[in-house]
This record gives structure tokens, C-alpha cells and sequence, in this order.
């Protein structure tokens, strides 16, 4: 090469490399994503039903009762003295929120069946109670 010439540049990109990298993250994230599905509240074995009906996620409170007994409003856990005045302050300005029960298939009817009487006794017109479609068993919390 003569003295005072600029060398070319070569712009050619090897691409093998990132993707590589790209199939790798893929793979990983699609093996982590089935476990990263964590809602509000502890973890709870729901019940298993053969046509559960499909709940909108949006305009609703979720409250949740463990395999202690223990009640949960989203992800607050919550004494069983207070349900009520809690229940209606995660309620907020709302006129007619959506309260959606899931419990522990592991529970009593009683227990389930009391809690259902606490949020009727809050205020509430209902209750929707989640469940999961027999044979996939996902822990969902």
C-alpha cells in the first residue's frame, strides 16, 4: 500500500454470532415464561372444574384464601377482623366493583363458604369464584 492511502473498509457484518445469542434468549425465555406467570396474592392449588368460564382480569379485586385459612386482598395479606373495612378500601371510589374469590382446593367448604358470607356482609352484591380447567393443575399466586 502507497504512502497516503487510506485503506478500505470492509462493511460486511458476520450475523452468526447474534443469532445465536438471539436462539439462545429465545429458548431461555421460553422455557422461564410458564413460571414467571405469578398473580396477586400466595401461591394456591385451585380447584378443578371441566368448563370454567373465562374471567376478565380488568375491574375486579381478587381476593384470595390460602390452605392456612389465610385471607388475602390482591397481595396484601389482610386479619380476618378487618376483611370488611379493607375489602371496601381496595373498593376505592368504585360503585359496583367485581370481587373474585380464589381459594386453596385443599380448604373445607365452610371456610369458603364464610368468606363468601363476609363479602356479601361488606357490601358486595357476589362473588366469581376462580378455578382452573381439569387436568392443566398450574399453582397460581
Amino acid at each position: 500500500m502507497p504512502l497516503g492511502e487510506i485503506p478500505k473498509i470492509r462493511s460486511a457484518i458476520n450475523v452468526t454470532p447474534l443469532v445465536d445469542v438471539v436462539l439462545v434468549l429465545l429458548i431461555i425465555f421460553m422455557v422461564m415464561a410458564p413460571n414467571m406467570q405469578k398473580g396477586p396474592g400466595p401461591e394456591i392449588n385451585l380447584p378443578a372444574t371441566e368448563k370454567p368460564t373465562q374471567q376478565g382480569t380488568s375491574d375486579r379485586i381478587l381476593v384470595t384464601l390460602d390452605e392456612k385459612g389465610v385471607l388475602w386482598i390482591e397481595d396484601k395479606r389482610v386479619a380476618a377482623e378487618r376483611f370488611g373495612d379493607d375489602l371496601r378500601a381496595a373498593a376505592g371510589g368504585e360503585t359496583h366493583p367485581k370481587v373474585v374469590l380464589q381459594c386453596d382446593a385443599r380448604l373445607p367448604f365452610g371456610e369458603i363458604r364464610q368468606t363468601m358470607l363476609a363479602i356479601e356482609q361488606a357490601g358486595f352484591d357476589g362473588v366469581a369464584l376462580i378455578a382452573e380447567r381439569a387436568g392443566t393443575h398450574v399453582r397460581r399466586g
